[in-house]
């Protein structure tokens, strides 16, 4: 079994949570780690802009390559305001906002992998984003740090 800190892998993450998982799974988070740096470097070095619109690559890639550093810090601070906003909700609501919004699956598609009504998935989703937009207005949340 090996010992991870999930800060190193999950942005969201933004104190020491250290976990064991077996060792294959850390091979396979550090192996991932290494593929992704190995990626942007590439990318980097060769300048690699891509002409498929699909994903919203571009724009970001764009905002990257454009902006400012006034700019792209202000990027990372309100994703890492989000990132927090999203880990002070209660864990059900966090996930269904996570799986909503990041990994793009329907309210319906939550629902049935939960086992519960879309309603209460409804639900919980429209709460958990209002929670976030009063925690975000009052400056409840900080970014203080973000990996």
């Amino acid at each position: 079994m090996a010992l991870i800190n999930l800060r190193e892998f999950y942005p969201w993450y933004t104190w020491d949570e250290f976990v064991e998982v077996p060792d294959v799974v850390a091979g396979e988070l550090f192996a991932d780690r290494r593929y992704q740096k190995t990626h942007e470097r590439k990318m980097r070095y060769h300048k690699v802009h891509s002409l498929d619109a699909e994903d919203g690559t571009e724009e970001i890639a764009s905002i990257k390559i454009s902006s400012s550093p006034e700019v792209l810090l202000e990027i990372k601070e309100q994703h890492c305001q989000l990132c927090q906003a999203i880990n002070s909700l209660p864990e059900i609501q966090g996930k269904r906002i996570e799986a909503h919004y990041l990994r793009g699956l329907s309210q319906v598609q939550i629902a049935k992998n939960e086992g519960v009504t879309k309603g209460s998935v409804n639900n919980s989703i429209t709460r958990g984003l209002a929670a976030m937009k009063i925690k975000i207005n009052n400056s409840e949340i900080q970014a203080y740090y973000c990996p």
